[in-house]
């Protein structure tokens, strides 16, 4: 594999979860479906650091010193890597999870969010 330090893609992010689950394979869940819910609940355990981050330090805070937004983006690096946990833990290719991705892009990009939600009762 060779691995751009400077932009991943989805298929390196996967590869890189599943060398670092190798590694530990032998005190980790395994790498199959029933085990992945575990991994979206961790995912949301990052993603509440996040916040913290967010709600301690704020935006100013994650702009301006390197410190806390070196941080910051960790606790998001550590979301990415319990997504793409879930992604090998259902076997997802980047290339399904790409086409996938896009269709549901182009979905959006083609939605009127104001005319959708002012329908809603």
């Amino acid at each position: 594999m060779t691995t751009n330090e400077n932009d991943l893609k989805i298929s390196d992010m996967l590869k890189l979860s599943y060398d670092l689950w190798e590694k530990h394979s032998e005190t980790w869940s395994p790498m199959k479906p029933e085990y992945a819910k575990f991994f979206i609940l961790y995912m949301i355990e990052e993603i509440g650091e996040a916040i913290a981050i967010i709600k301690k330090k704020g935006e100013a805070e994650i702009m301006d010193n390197p410190d806390v937004r070196e941080h910051f983006i960790e606790e998001l690096g550590d979301v990415i890597m319990y997504f793409m946990d879930v992604l090998n833990r259902f076997d997802i290719s980047s290339e399904e999870f790409s086409k996938i991705y896009l269709k549901k892009f182009l979905k959006n990009i083609n939605r009127d969010y104001e005319e959708q939600y002012k329908n809603l009762k």
